[in-house]
């Protein structure tokens, strides 16, 4: 790859499940890569597991990207269509000498390896059917439907220069000829990603560094279709904050249930970005920001740590920064879901930009909402605590004074102070009572901008009710 070749970087999920957090991560720091020099972010679906592929892991991977607001630049494109390809590729093998025909049944190939862990040699297939210069080859058995093996080299070692962990070298006598298509043709995961790599003119891979053991036998395949290689990089895993691997019992592990509790995709993307990369003491930044900084440079090379405390944290922020209209439209159905009733009631928009700043995520702000939505039903210990036959007075004239003052914050706050001094009490003596009458309940943003939203009517019948 020379400093001309234009970045092109692929996301290629297996559809065997949901997209989770560790994938995402992989899809963001290749979409970024892309970005950030004007390349081309490719997805690919890697659905040759027929026994584990589902339709519905394909819509799961793709909803996740779309809400994540990842947008591929060319696919996605399905390995399962292009099968006639791969199988061009395997005869074109065949026929240059770089892979042969195996007959070998699996129970051979077993017997081969159980000989070798006895002799305490690392297991693996012994070449019977590799054609060398002077060997005299089995007999081919009838009946039987060979394999295709890759002729991985004897001698020498593959070294790549990992862009994550540093130079990397593997001897190839530790890499047997690996099958790259079985008996009825179909081909193998290995040498179906080294072609679409090549075909696809990746220039850089990143990926999960459960893939380090792969890398050597793509880049053996690659260098044997004479094709260039690209650069290779493996993330390390993301764990729980117990040190184990991510999984159910930490949480949320799919990237589709994380809208469901309410996080919004801003505040995923820029804790994700975290999880393996930094750009000096940076926590917040944008898309547009990460893009520009994105580096292969400052890739961590240990393992990340989930943090369900600092991925709320930022939420919180995002919630707060966020458009009110927007935050509306999310909010809306989760309301409906807890029976809210909209008719003369505050606007969405306006209540949300009252109760937002306390909130983490859109399920707790749906929440925080509903006091402006229901019928108050205040709990009669505390209406028999707070309202008070010295406190009741106050709230009358309270009341009266409602008919008359301008309907606004400030407007309302200074007549409650009037209210206040005229009585000889003080502001929690009032504000107490009106806040059960009104919302029903004791905790509420500041009352005169509660009261505000609710308008002159409700606060008049709601108060008038409880007297």
């Amino acid at each position: 790859m020379t400093a001309s070749t234009p970045v092109r970087t692929r996301f290629a999920p297996s559809p065997t499940g949901f997209l989770h957090l560790g994938g995402a991560r992989t899809a963001l720091y290749s979409w970024a890569y892309a970005r950030h020099f004007g390349g081309t972010f490719v997805l690919r679906i890697e659905d040759t597991d027929l026994e584990r592929s589902t339709p519905e892991a394909v819509q799961a991977i793709i909803d996740g990207m779309q809400w994540l607001g990842l947008s591929h630049d060319e696919g996605p494109f399905y390995q399962m269509q292009r099968m006639d390809r791969y199988r061009e590729v395997v005869k074109t093998m065949l026929e240059a000498g770089s892979a042969y025909l195996c007959y070998c049944s699996p129970a051979e190939v077993e017997a081969m390896r159980e000989r070798m862990r006895a002799a305490g040699e690392k297991p693996r297939y012994d070449g019977t059917w590799r054609p060398e210069a002077g060997k005299t080859l089995p007999a081919v058995p009838e009946g039987v439907t060979p394999v295709v093996r890759f002729k991985n080299p004897l001698d020498g070692e593959v070294t790549w220069n990992d862009v994550v962990k540093g130079p990397i070298t593997i001897a190839n006598k530790e890499l047997d000829d690996l099958v790259i298509a079985r008996p009825d043709g179909t081909p193998t995961y290995n040498f179906c990603v080294s072609v679409d790599d090549w075909d696809m003119k990746i220039t850089h891979v990143l990926r999960g560094d459960d893939h380090v053991n792969n890398t050597p036998r793509q880049i053996n395949i690659l260098q044997a279709l004479g094709a260039e290689l690209p650069q290779y990089g493996h993330l390390p895993m993301i764990l729980g904050a117990d040190g184990q691997k991510l999984s159910k019992r930490h949480g949320a592990v799919s990237v589709m249930e994380y809208p469901e509790q309410g996080y919004l995709p801003e505040a995923m993307l820029n804790y994700l970005a975290r999880l393996g990369w930094s750009h000096g003491d940076d926590e917040i930044f944008s898309m547009e920001q990460f893009t520009e900084w994105f580096n292969l440079e400052h890739l961590t090379a240990s393992a990340a740590q989930f943090n369900p405390e600092k991925l709320a944290w930022l939420n919180n922020h995002y919630i707060k920064a966020a458009d009110n209209e927007r935050l509306a439209g999310l909010v809306r159905p989760k309301l409906e879901q807890q029976g809210a009733r909209f008719d003369g009631s505050p606007a969405v928009p306006g209540v949300l930009a009252l109760v937002k700043d306390r909130v983490n995520t859109i399920n707790e702000l749906a929440d925080a909402a509903m006091l402006f939505y229901r019928q108050p039903q205040p709990d009669g210990a505390l209406l028999t605590q707070h309202l008070t036959d010295a406190v009741r007075p106050a709230l009358a004239a309270f009341a009266e004074r409602c008919q008359t003052v301008e309907w606004n914050k400030a407007a309302i706050a200074a007549m409650l102070k009037e209210v206040l001094a005229a009585h000889g009490l003080k502001m929690p003596q009032i504000a107490m009572p009106l806040r059960l009458l009104v919302t029903g309940q004791l905790q509420t943003p500041a009352i005169d901008a509660v009261l505000e939203l609710f308008g002159r009517e409700a606060v008049l019948a709601r108060v008038a009710k409880g007297l």
